[in-house]
């Protein structure tokens, strides 16, 4: 019998599992088996950014009445969704826009992956980034440049450096990505910042593809400002329900496409769509039809949850802080924040952690458990002892009770609110600090 070699396309080597998703599943199959056998290791999961609570009653209950749509649709979207997103973005965000320029997607990742593939030109990636964008880049072969940002600006991208970055690479159309508010350090952008970029944008033909995933986090909402608004004729805009509505499962995103968009870009969209998977799950888009209406169940629940991230967030940031040798971003929207642990490097290496992923791989040892992402993950440098915190290990079904039980008003019950909901992630910082402590051993 002849043994067949089955070859794989060598673009499946400029990919990796994404470092949250493989620890993430690590830690739930450690618990499992923790649970099973009746052990007492804790682990403590600051690496994985799903949100914690459960989905909104009226989006499950319209995915349940909604099961049996079982037949085709048009790939762009039903025109039912897409009218709901547009009308949406029009009552949240203020962008104007119509149906016809919206289009859906499996998550917003599969989008993003599509504007890549079809728009033209290399690609502006600020670092730190997300985990997502370079391995769909890298895959395609698509060229992309790197933009640093500093924690003096909060890790922002400054018009100045952008303007340079685009002088001295080939001209020509090009695609900036820019992700309000951000992962990994949870800073938001203010108008005066966004319009200062679209400056930049227009004046060199930069297309802009705004990750706007976590704009319905933002602690302050009234602060917060789309892209789409700013710089209507270049912006894509992206989002979805994983994040806001806690709907990650279900894997449905949306795209705001440039109010200059050509009609055969749109028919583009939907030609590759049609190609790659017909259309997205029916009953999921019926389901988003609800998701995306005006509805008073779902604005009470972003206004808690989005409460329970602040809280969360300002007190997992002031623990880190606490920790000697040890910064935090202070997040302003989403659900992580950036650590900075450069301060220890010089202690870090008498012990033989010399990088990033030495750092990343010392944590999540034991007898620590500390599960965090850094270094090439999120786009650091690898001589760059940072690394992203995702602030949702908690049961977030038991936090929306107790909250809406008795709203914190203080800071000391906001404090006691997190302590009571959040025990694994308290652990998880006293854990930190005795890695430090030990540091000097």
């Amino acid at each position: 019998m002849t043994l067949i070699h089955i070859l794989a396309d060598p673009r499946m080597d400029t990919i990796t599992m994404p470092e949250n998703v493989r620890i993430g599943l690590m830690l739930r199959e450690q618990r499992k088996k923790c649970s099973l056998q009746g052990c007492d290791a804790e682990f403590y999961g600051f690496a994985f950014g799903q949100s914690p609570f459960p989905i909104p009653e009226p989006i499950s209950d319209a995915l349940v009445a909604n099961a049996m749509q079982g037949h085709y649709v048009d790939a762009a979207g039903i025109f039912e969704v897409r009218e709901a997103i547009a009308e949406f973005y029009r009552r949240h965000f203020g962008i104007v826009t119509d149906p016809g320029r919206v289009i859906v997607g499996n998550g917003s990742k599969e989008l993003m992956f599509m504007i890549f593939s079809m728009v033209s030109g290399s690609v502006i990636l600020p670092s730190p980034s997300w985990i997502g964008y370079a391995p769909q880049l890298r895959f395609l072969g698509k060229p992309f440049h790197i933009l640093p940002t500093r924690p003096v600006n909060g890790y922002k991208i400054d018009p100045g450096d952008l303007e340079t970055l685009l002088e001295d690479i080939v001209v020509g159309q090009h695609i900036l990505l820019l992700n309000n508010p951000h992962n990994p350090s949870g800073g938001l952008y203010q108008l005066e910042e966004l319009n200062e970029i679209t400056e930049v944008c227009r004046r060199t033909g930069t297309l802009v593809l705004a990750d706007e995933i976590y704009a319905l986090t933002t602690y302050d909402i009234k602060s917060f400002v789309s892209m789409g608004t700013v710089y209507p004729e270049g912006t894509f805009v992206t989002g979805g329900l994983s994040k806001d509505r806690s709907s990650a499962g279900y894997r449905f995103g949306a795209c705001i496409l440039p109010s200059t968009c050509s009609e055969k870009m749109l028919r583009d969209f939907s030609k590759l769509a049609a190609t790659l998977y017909t259309n997205i799950t029916t009953p999921v888009q019926y389901a988003a039809v609800t998701a995306y209406s005006s509805n008073a169940a779902i604005e009470q629940y972003f206004e808690e949850t989005r409460a329970i991230h602040q809280m969360m967030g300002e007190y997992f940031a002031e623990a880190f802080s606490s920790i000697e040798g040890i910064t935090t971003t202070i997040p302003q929207g989403a659900f992580y924040f950036l650590m900075d642990m450069n301060g220890l490097k010089p202690a870090l290496r008498k012990k033989g952690i010399q990088t990033a992923n030495d750092l990343q791989n010392a944590l999540i040892a034991h007898p620590h458990h500390i599960a965090t992402v850094s270094g090439d993950a999120i786009m650091m440098p690898d001589d760059n002892f940072s690394a992203r915190i995702a602030f949702v290990d908690y049961d977030g079904a038991r936090a929306l009770d107790l909250y809406k039980a008795s709203k914190p008003r203080t800071r000391e019950e906001c404090s006691q609110f997190v302590r009571n909901a959040a025990p694994r992630m308290v652990n998880g910082v006293e854990a930190l600090r005795r890695f430090v402590e030990e540091l000097d051993e």
